[in-house]
């Protein structure tokens, strides 16, 4: 039988050491080189072009948008933009994803800095461009740890209900910016200051941010055929660049500077203060980029490389942090424009990137003519369309562990860390598959007499022998969700003489089903027990004999046939070895 290769030991029970693990993992860099983007380009180069350069004006007023929300600026989304489109679209492991600034990794970010603020009310860059360079070194890891396959066994309620979350703190927190007031730090103060920001209400801004949300809506509704190309986003823009300049408004305008970006190294002092944080961006660059990577897949009836969209999102993160731009990830909307327009490589992802790096380095000025209010109407729209119209009409036909899943997740993305909310509601789905399986792979446990006998030596038994033994029929894997059946089976055990454990129908033993089985096997001796185990298959025998789980048992106690188990318990039968006859009747063991 071929026996999969573990890195943690060898076949005789060995280490491999140091020295291998440096094998796997230089083999694990090799397998993240650029070259296997670059030669797909050749595929269909002038529509992958003109692809990337229709997204990079689409994204150039989410680029600016997400970079207010950040916090930090302007010019932080755009160079956030850049540094995902050029990193990505050379490492990446989506042919057609788009990297950049997204609202989760956004609001997460501006949730940090609102607590790292210098003395005068501006935000600590230099924190914040650490951060983002932390992070990406935490994500190039899990790409080349191989972590990225993780992402499929996302239950579909967090996902719903992370989501639904984001799309709310979106909604919310653009509220102020649409009324002309002072951002709020945090969602909290957002939903409390909302009287305020009505009784102070700039109506000049609220008129522009109202416009171009009712711009994008009509864009997106009437649309001519002819004018399918040009994204609503970028009309919303226009139209607000149009009013401020044709109107007597006095409104807050976008402030970015040109030329090349300013260097932030990191600040390595401060990176044990970060870990908690650090973590938080690069768990979510994580989701949000294999999320978006597997809608793509669904698009396009391709396949992503998980571990390689971490690898280049994660050397995309370290260079914003060094240039300044706010964090990144594979962008759902983007990509999806991306598609639309029969991009089929990475080469429209690293042209995209190229275009807003043109753009940034000629055209940056004049961003001084966007109003801060019509970024806040094109938000205001992004927060709408996160929203899960999947499953909010049919929230209340969803089961009540689902229904429980999505709240707990949409309650704690809104009130905490997203990244918590992300881990409370995989913990909630995992704990209700545990207990799922259990049930369903619980083992079956009978007395000898009960059971059928599959051989001609049955009424050969003696009824009294059956009656004192207890068969234990384990079908299916054996793992820690069978903790209750099998603490359960330990107190009937006291009933019992002989306990045959039958597992020729496991294929599976983790070490804590192993250390189960070892309980089972110690509670047992201390009653005067004796177990026989019969039906292991080679992988199973191997894990309890590397456990010395058998030592406990004694190989002249395993067997490989249920009918010599049986024999083995009445030769011990007729030997005097069992206890004496009990006074009370055997009971059978509650399954």
């Amino acid at each position: 039988m071929n026996r999969r290769l573990d890195l943690s030991s060898s076949q005789d029970g060995s280490s491999y050491g140091l020295k291998g693990f440096v094998r796997w993992f230089l083999r694990s860099l090799g397998d993240l080189n650029p070259w296997h983007n670059i030669k797909l380009w050749g595929r269909n180069p002038k529509q992958d072009i003109l692809a990337g350069a229709t997204v990079a004006v689409i994204s150039v007023p989410m680029a600016m948008a997400f970079g207010v929300a950040s916090g930090l600026g302007a010019a932080t989304g755009v160079w956030g933009t850049i540094c995902g489109g050029i990193f990505v679209g050379l490492f990446g492991g989506s042919t057609v994803g788009i990297s950049g600034p997204t609202s989760p990794k956004v609001v997460q970010l501006a949730m940090v800095m609102k607590d790292h603020m210098l003395p005068d009310g501006s935000p600590d860059l230099t924190y914040a461009f650490t951060l983002v360079f932390l992070s990406g070194i935490i994500v190039l890891l899990m790409g080349v740890l191989r972590v990225g396959r993780l992402v499929y066994y996302t239950p579909y309620s967090v996902v719903s209900g992370f989501m639904c979350g984001i799309g709310v703190i979106l909604i919310v927190l653009e509220i102020n910016p649409m009324l002309g007031v002072p951002s709020a730090p945090s969602l909290r103060e957002a939903i409390l200051g909302i009287p305020h920001a009505l009784a102070n209400l700039h109506w000049p801004a609220a008129l522009i941010s109202g416009t171009t949300f009712l711009s994008i809506l009509a864009w997106e509704r009437f649309r001519p055929k002819r004018l399918q190309w040009l994204p609503a986003p970028l009309v919303g823009l226009a139209v607000s660049i149009a009013m401020a300049a044709g109107l007597p408004l006095e409104v807050e305008m976008v402030h970015m500077t040109s030329g090349l970006p300013k260097l932030y190294l990191p600040d390595v002092s401060q990176f044990s203060q970060m870990i908690g944080p650090a973590f938080a961006l690069a768990g979510l660059c994580a989701f949000d980029s294999l999320l978006t990577c597997l809608i793509c897949d669904t698009m396009t009836e391709d396949r992503h490389d998980s571990n390689r969209e971490l690898f280049g999102q994660g050397i995309a993160n370290m260079a914003c942090g060094l240039v300044g731009g706010v964090t990144t990830a594979t962008a759902t909307m983007r990509s999806v424009a991306n598609i639309k327009c029969g991009a089929r490589s990475s080469l429209s992802c690293l042209t995209m990137g190229l275009v807003m790096l043109a753009l940034m380095l000629g055209l940056a000025p004049y961003a001084s003519y966007v109003p801060m209010a019509g970024l806040a109407g094109i938000l205001l729209k992004v927060g709408i369309d996160i929203l899960d119209y999947r499953v909010l009409p049919v929230l209340r036909r969803l089961p009540l562990t689902d229904l429980i899943c999505f709240f707990a997740v949409l309650a704690l993305t809104l009130w905490t860390d997203l990244l918590v909310a992300v881990g409370v509601g995989l913990a909630i789905a995992f704990f209700r598959f545990v207990q799922e399986m259990g049930e369903l792979y619980g083992p079956e446990v009978v007395s000898l007499a009960e059971a059928p006998l599959p051989w001609p030596g049955e009424k050969d038994l003696p009824e009294e022998f059956k009656r004192h033994v207890l068969i234990l029929h384990q079908e299916g894997p054996m793992f820690f969700g069978l903790s209750n059946a099998i603490y359960n089976t330990m107190e009937c055990l006291v009933h019992y003489d002989v306990l045959i454990v039958r597992m020729g129908r496991v294929k599976y033993i983790d070490l804590s089903g192993a250390y189960l089985l070892e309980d089972l096997v110690l509670r047992a001796h201390s009653l005067g027990t004796h177990v026989i185990i019969t039906g292991l298959n080679f992988p199973v025998r191997d894990r309890l004999e590397q456990l010395r789980v058998l030592e406990r048992i004694g190989q002249e106690n395993v067997f490989d046939r249920f009918e010599d188990a049986v024999e083995r318990a009445k030769e011990l039968y007729q030997n005097g070895q069992l206890r004496s006859q009990r006074q009370k009747e055997p009971a059978l063991a509650a399954s």
